[in-house]
């Protein structure tokens, strides 16, 4: 059973490389153009989070996970390297993680503080904070440098990388790894969730409000600009933050089991690894998710996708078309005079 996991799971990297590489590039390329009728501010969030998904599935599943499963004994397993690898890919998944928090605070800010949106949904603010947040993401993961040592050397060259057995008895390691719990995923799981009910019950106030203000009735069908506009911002921010909590949701659960279980490690069941292997397979997938979110809630995303797809066909088929006339003439010219 347990080998059938181990394969499920070689699988499922596998093809989470091969598609979130380019659908994560494709919606960075898309949302950099700024043609999706969306604010400056909000696309300046959506594409930090479009490459943190991206640095997610190079760092994490790409140089860490598929290069064990299918390319083991090459550079990448030399110790120095895969350390540097194992910075990088915490710091990426924390990085997607913390860049929808502050995704989800801009679009609260925007929705229930109508004060302070002209202050701080700016593109200034916006590229404060997910600068201010990547480095200090990048900073708090350096330790990680050092739980590795090598667990062989040859020819003087150190190979593959094994926790220190300090990492999780040593009191200065055990905090460390409870501040990295709590700051990913604990915290911004908890702060998704109260922002997201906090904006949904402000937006149901304020729809009932304004329909009195306007004297709707049933009778009556007219549009309000304010309230679409805000329909479609909610709906973007409630899709993303939904898939967000509902692919994390089992590594929290997880972790928590761990905490009130105190798990030790010496009687660690099939289980168990089972459960926590299965939650980061999903927290992965989560980086996949947001690029089919937009194609789904935001039209003009839809309609950028769909003319970039026709054009790379219009441009391709007169290759094809000019290759195959190549092939048929070269074949006339081979075919000898006597026949």
């Amino acid at each position: 059973m347990l080998e059938t996991f181990y394969r499920v799971r070689k699988i499922w990297y596998m093809v989470i490389a091969v598609t979130g590489v380019p659908v994560n590039l494709v919606a960075t390329v898309i949302l950099s153009r700024g043609n999706c009728g969306l604010s400056i501010c909000t696309t300046c969030y959506l594409v930090a989070m479009a490459t943190a998904d991206l640095l997610t599935i190079i760092f994490e599943v790409i140089l860490w996970r598929v290069s064990y499963y299918y390319f083991p004994g090459t550079f990448l397993d030399i110790t120095p390297v895969c350390r540097v690898i194992s910075v990088l890919r915490v710091a990426a998944t924390e990085c997607s993680v913390w860049f929808t928090v502050t995704f989800t605070v801009d679009r609260f800010v925007a929705i229930c503080w109508q004060r302070w949106k002209a202050k701080y949904c700016s593109k200034n603010t916006a590229c404060v904070v997910l600068s201010a947040t990547g480095v200090l993401l990048c900073l708090k993961n350096i330790p990680y440098f050092f739980v590795y040592h090598p667990a062989k050397v040859i020819d003087n060259i150190p190979w593959d990388c094994i926790r220190k057995t300090g990492y999780y008895t040593d009191p200065g390691w055990v905090g460390y790894n409870w501040l990295s719990t709590v700051l990913t995923p604990l915290l911004p799981f908890m702060l998704i969730l109260m922002l997201n009910a906090l904006t949904v019950r402000h937006i149901l106030v304020t729809s009932r409000v304004r329909k009195g203000l306007r004297g709707q009735s049933k009778a009556e069908n007219r549009s309000d600009p304010e309230m679409e506009s805000r329909r479609r911002s909610v709906i973007l921010l409630l899709t993303i933050s939904g898939i967000f909590i509902i692919l994390w949701s089992v590594k929290v659960a997880q972790i928590l089991n761990s905490i009130m279980r105190r798990l030790d490690l010496n009687n660690y069941t099939d289980s168990e690894y089972k459960f926590e292997q299965s939650a980061d397979m999903l927290l992965i997938l989560s980086c996949c998710t947001n690029t089919f979110t937009y194609g789904v809630t935001q039209s003009k995303f839809r309609e950028q996708f769909i003319s970039a797809a026709k054009y790379r066909l219009t441009s391709i088929i007169p290759l094809i078309n000019k290759r195959n006339l190549y092939v048929l003439r070269k074949g006339v010219c081979s075919i000898p005079s006597g026949l």
